[in-house]
C-alpha cells in the first residue's frame, strides 16, 4: 500500500508565487523564517509526515482509540508518535515565543498542517484542539492562566481540547445546561457531561487542558448566559505540575464511520463532588471566546478536507498508473493499458487534482491574509487583510470539506470494485472525510455565517472587494488563455448577481435567501478556486513563455482549463439555485416528507 508524500513542489509554487511568501515574511515577528529555514522545515515535514505518520493512518483505522473503565488507550503506535512529534518541536510552529513557540508565519504553518492532515487525519486532530486552546487562552486567559498552562500547551508536554456539544445542545449552544457553582478565590466547581470531545481522554501525555462551556447561578438564559472554563485533568500542585486528579471522567468513547485513530469522548464533570475550573476572562462571554477556537478550528478543518482529498487522489493516480484494464479506447485489437488512459478515469482524476490545487490555494492565500491581519504595519492593511480572512474562512471550511467527500468517493470510483474493499485503503478516505463538513460547524452553519454576518451585515463591502480583484486577474487570462478567462468572467458574473439578491433579500426574506445559503457557499468557493487557478496559469504561461520545458507549467494549464471547463460553468446554475431555489424549498409541507 502507497504511503504519502508531500506535494512539496506544489505547496512550495502556492506559498511563493499565489500567497506571497516573500512579502509574508517581511512582516514584523517572522524574521526568522528565512529561505533556507522554510525550505528546511518543509522538508522535514513532509518526512515526518511520510514516514512516521502516513504508515500510523491504517493502523488508527483498522485498531481505533480503545476505552476501558474511564481510560483511553489509543492506536498502537501514536503515544510513540506523538512524543517525536513534540520532541521535534512541531507543536509550537506557529506560536507565541514568549510562551515556547517559534512564532513562524500562519503560512508555514498551514502548509505544515496540510502535510499532517493528508498523511493521518486520526493523528492531527490532537494538535489541532490544542492549538484552540492555545488560541483561546492567550487571548482571553488570566496572567496566571497563561503561565500555568500555555507552556506546555505549546510545547504539547499537554493537550487541549474544546467542550461545547451536550447531548441536548447539538450546536443550539444557547440550550447549554452544564453548571458552574463559584465557591471562593475564583474557583468553581463545574457539573455537567459533554459529548463529541475530540481527545476528550487519551494516554499520549499527562495533563489535558479541557476548556468548558457552562452557566453560572445567576447567568440569562442563551447565548449570553455562557461561561467559559479552564478545568485540567490532573489540577496543578504549587510548582506547576500534575497532582490530584480532578473530577472529569470519560464515560465512554463514540464508535465512528471513520477517524477512528481519534478518541472522541463522553466527559462527565462533578460526579464526584464537582470538577475544579477557574473562569477564563468574564463571566457570560464565554462563547464569544470560545469562538476564538471555535474560529481556528474551521480554518483547520477546510485543511483536513484538503490533506483527506489530496491523499485520496494520490492513492487513485497510482492505482490508475498500475491497474491494468481494457484496450485504449479507438485502438481496435489494442494491448490492455492502465486505466489512467481512459477518459472517463482522466477525467474523475482531473477533477479530483483541479479542485485540490483550488482549495491549496485558497487555504494558503487565506492564511497569508490571517499573517498580514496580524502583523501588517498599519491599522488599515490589517483590517484589510482580517475582513478578508473572515469572509473566506467559511469557504475554506464549508466548500473545501464538501469537495473532499466527493473526491475520496471518486477515490474509491477510480479503484473500481477495489475501491469498495477495504484492503486498498480507498475506502478510509472517504470515510475520514465524511465527518470533516460536519464537526466545527455543519456546512449550513458556514453558509449562514458567510450570507449573514459576513456579507449581509456588512452590506457585501469585502465580497464586492474581493469580486473587483478577481476581475482585475481575469482580465490577464487573455490571448491563449482567453477561454478560461471567458468562464471565469460569466463565472464572476454569476456570484455578483447571487451577492446583490442576497443583500437586497435578506431583511425582507430571510428564509428564502437561508434555503440558497449553501449553494452560495459552493458558488463562491468555485469561483474563488477558479480566481486563484487562473492567477497559476497566468504565472504558468509566461514561464512557458520565457523558455521554461518544466512539465509541471503546462500541467498548470491543463488543469486550470479542465477547472473552468467542468466548474466554473456551473456557477451560473448555482446562482439560479440561489435566486430561484426557495420555492422548491420551502412549498412542501412538513407533513408530505
Amino acid at each position: 500500500m502507497s504511503e504519502y508524500q508531500a506535494p512539496l513542489k506544489e505547496m512550495r509554487f502556492v506559498m511563493q508565487e499565489l500567497a506571497g511568501l516573500e512579502q509574508v515574511v517581511s512582516l514584523p515577528g517572522f524574521e526568522e523564517a528565512s529561505p533556507d529555514v522554510v525550505d528546511a522545515i518543509l522538508e522535514e515535514a513532509a518526512r515526518f509526515s511520510g514516514e512516521v505518520l502516513s504508515p500510523l493512518n491504517r493502523v488508527g483505522d483498522r485498531d481505533g482509540a480503545k476505552w476501558k473503565d474511564t481510560v483511553v488507550t489509543t492506536s498502537p503506535g501514536f503515544k510513540e508518535a506523538y512524543r517525536q512529534f513534540v520532541d521535534n518541536g512541531w507543536n509550537g510552529l506557529g506560536c507565541d515565543p514568549e510562551f515556547g513557540g517559534q512564532g513562524l508565519p500562519r503560512l508555514l504553518s498551514t502548509a505544515v498542517s496540510e502535510m499532517w492532515k493528508a498523511s493521518n487525519h486520526a493523528f492531527s486532530l490532537c494538535p489541532m484542539l490544542t492549538q484552540g486552546a492555545i488560541e483561546a487562552l492567550m487571548i482571553a486567559g488570566t496572567d496566571e492562566q497563561k503561565a500555568a498552562y500555555l507552556p506546555n500547551l505549546v510545547s504539547g508536554e499537554w493537550t487541549g481540547t474544546m467542550n461545547l456539544t451536550e447531548p441536548s445542545a447539538g450546536s443550539d449552544l444557547a440550550a447549554v445546561r452544564s453548571r458552574a457553582e463559584p465557591v471562593g478565590d475564583g474557583t468553581y466547581r463545574i457539573f455537567g457531561q459533554k459529548i463529541f470531545i475530540t481527545y476528550g481522554e487519551h494516554d499520549m501525555t499527562d495533563n489535558i487542558v479541557h476548556l468548558v462551556l457552562a452557566r453560572t447561578p445567576n447567568a440569562p438564559e442563551g447565548v449570553k448566559g455562557i461561561s467559559l472554563f479552564v478545568v485540567p485533568k490532573f489540577l496543578l500542585k504549587a510548582d506547576g505540575t500534575p497532582g490530584e486528579r480532578n473530577d472529569v471522567y470519560c464515560v465512554s468513547i463514540e464508535h465512528k464511520l471513520g477517524i477512528h485513530g481519534s478518541p472522541t469522548a463522553v466527559l462527565a464533570f462533578g460526579d464526584h463532588g464537582g470538577a475544579v475550573g477557574t473562569l477564563v476572562g468574564e463571566e457570560n462571554r464565554g462563547l464569544e471566546y470560545m469562538f476564538i477556537m471555535m474560529n481556528a478550528a474551521r480554518f483547520n478543518v477546510g485543511l483536513e478536507g484538503l490533506g483527506d482529498a489530496e491523499r485520496a487522489y494520490q492513492r487513485a493516480v497510482v492505482y490508475a498508473r498500475e491497474r491494468i484494464q481494457g484496450t485504449e479506447v479507438g485502438v481496435r485489437g489494442g494491448p490492455k493499458v492502465p486505466i489512467i488512459q481512459h477518459p472517463d478515469v482522466r477525467r474523475m482524476l482531473l477533477s479530483m487534482r483541479a479542485r485540490i490545487e483550488a482549495m491549496r490555494a485558497l487555504a494558503y492565500v487565506t492564511a497569508a491574509a490571517q499573517d498580514n491581519a496580524h502583523a501588517a504595519t498599519d491599522a488599515a492593511s490589517r483590517d484589510k487583510a482580517r475582513a478578508f480572512a473572515d469572509l473566506l474562512i467559511p469557504v475554506v471550511k464549508g466548500w473545501s470539506t464538501e469537495s473532499a467527500i466527493d473526491i475520496a468517493s471518486l477515490g474509491v470510483q477510480v479503484h473500481g470494485g477495489m475501491g469498495y474493499i477495504e484492503e486498498t485503503g480507498a475506502a478510509q478516505h472517504l470515510r475520514d472525510a465524511r465527518i470533516t463538513a460536519i464537526y466545527e460547524g455543519t456546512t449550513a452553519i458556514q453558509a449562514n455565517d458567510l450570507i449573514g454576518r459576513k456579507i449581509a451585515r456588512e452590506k457585501a463591502a469585502t465580497i464586492l472587494v474581493v469580486i473587483a480583484d478577481i476581475r482585475a486577474a481575469t482580465a490577464q487570462l487573455d490571448g491563449d488563455l482567453a477561454a478560461i478567462g471567458a468562464r471565469q468572467n460569466a463565472a464572476v458574473d454569476a456570484l455578483e448577481k447571487a451577492v446583490s439578491w442576497i443583500v437586497a433579500n435578506y431583511s425582507s426574506d430571510p428564509k428564502a435567501v437561508h434555503a440558497g445559503a449553501v449553494p452560495f457557499l459552493h458558488l463562491f468557493g468555485i469561483v474563488a478556486g477558479g480566481w486563484q487557478l487562473g492567477r497559476a496559469a497566468v504565472i504558468a504561461r509566461n514561464k512557458l513563455s520565457a523558455g521554461e520545458t518544466d512539465l509541471f507549467w503546462a500541467a498548470k494549464l491543463a488543469t486550470t482549463r479542465f477547472y473552468a471547463d467542468h466548474f466554473l460553468t456551473q456557477a451560473a446554475g448555482l446562482a439560479e439555485s440561489v435566486l430561484a431555489g426557495a420555492a422548491g424549498t420551502l412549498e412542501l409541507a412538513d407533513d408530505s416528507f
